[in-house]
């Protein structure tokens, strides 16, 4: 049995984009979200920590170490690196950064100023390529970065992944029984362009089942 000292982060996930790592995070401020609502409210934020686990070795990485007032959000994997996305409330930004494990080194990839955001619910990296979204509640769809979109989706519409130009989303009915689709829309335009009767399954070698 392998030991690894994470200091108490006991729950990691499938790193999205690599069958290789596994990352966790101690929430010790609630979730991005929730921090930034503390934060709002005039309480001190006690930043939190991001590993990663390596497979099947468990080298563990801790590639930034948050400051006061600063908050991680969840992480994917995107053309051969770990991406993190930091939020800097006191300095009024938003960083997107690639981490370089051979340099060991985090480099800025994009800032965005935190005064464009209505707020960081649902503030999430997505891929690929490399795209910052967000989904406030009320059927709306925001695209951040690398370009600004927003268009309407259904009220139970859940965005997974991009893939070029096409944007895949998962959709939930209950008629009366519980269902999903799979809806496929225009990056551009927000526009339905397939949809299918299922469940979409990404497998760690990034093929595609479709559960009917």
């Amino acid at each position: 049995m392998k030991r690894i000292d994470t200091g108490g982060i006991s729950y990691f996930d499938k790193l999205e984009g690599s069958g290789e790592w596994l990352w966790g995070m101690d929430y010790c401020s609630g979730d991005m979200y929730e921090a930034e609502e503390l934060y709002h409210l005039g309480h001190r934020i006690k930043q939190n920590r991001l590993l990663f686990l390596h497979c099947p070795d468990g080298r563990m990485l801790e590639p930034v170490k948050a400051k006061q007032g600063q908050y991680l959000g969840r992480p994917v994997f995107e053309d051969g690196h770990i991406h993190l996305l930091l939020a800097d409330f006191p300095a009024g930004v938003i960083s997107i950064l690639r981490y370089d494990e051979t340099a060991d080194i985090c480099d800025t990839v994009a800032e965005i100023p935190y005064c464009e955001l209505e707020d960081c619910y649902n503030l999430l990296l997505k891929t690929s390529p490399l795209t910052l979204t967000r989904q406030p509640n009320g059927g709306r769809f925001q695209i951040i970065w690398p370009v600004r979109r927003e268009f309407a989706i259904g009220e139970t519409e859940t965005f997974d992944f991009r893939k070029g130009n096409r944007l895949y989303f998962a959709q939930w009915f209950e008629d009366p029984d519980y269902r999903e689709e799979l809806v496929i829309r225009s990056f551009d335009s927000g526009e339905i362009i397939e949809r299918h009767r299922g469940t979409l399954m990404r497998l760690p070698n990034g093929d595609e089942w479709l559960l009917e």
